[in-house]
């Protein structure tokens, strides 16, 4: 299965999220916390400003970066479920 795809379908062809939507649907986290925990390391996913270069332009995330953070944390989470199932990685 491939996420981007997956994703493309999702958003219509967008090729950058609004911020807010991908706070809602992946997240479950406001704005402010997600931009908080990235800040301090914990989300590992670029933030697009567009528009102006200006503290009020919109923010997005590329669908393509989307994809792979969320390929990454699945990655992550089979690893930790073969550990915990005693199989090897």
């Amino acid at each position: 299965m491939n996420t981007l795809f997956l994703l493309m379908a999702q958003y219509d062809g967008q090729a950058v999220i609004p911020l807010n939507r991908v706070c809602e649907d992946y997240m479950h986290l406001t704005v402010e916390k997600f931009k908080r925990k990235r800040l301090d390391g914990e989300i590992d996913v670029p933030i697009i400003r567009l528009g102006a270069d200006t503290q009020k332009a919109a923010l997005g995330i590329h669908i393509k970066d989307l994809a792979d953070y969320i390929d990454r944390q699945r990655e992550k989470a089979a690893k930790e479920q073969n550990k915990l199932m005693g199989r090897a990685a």
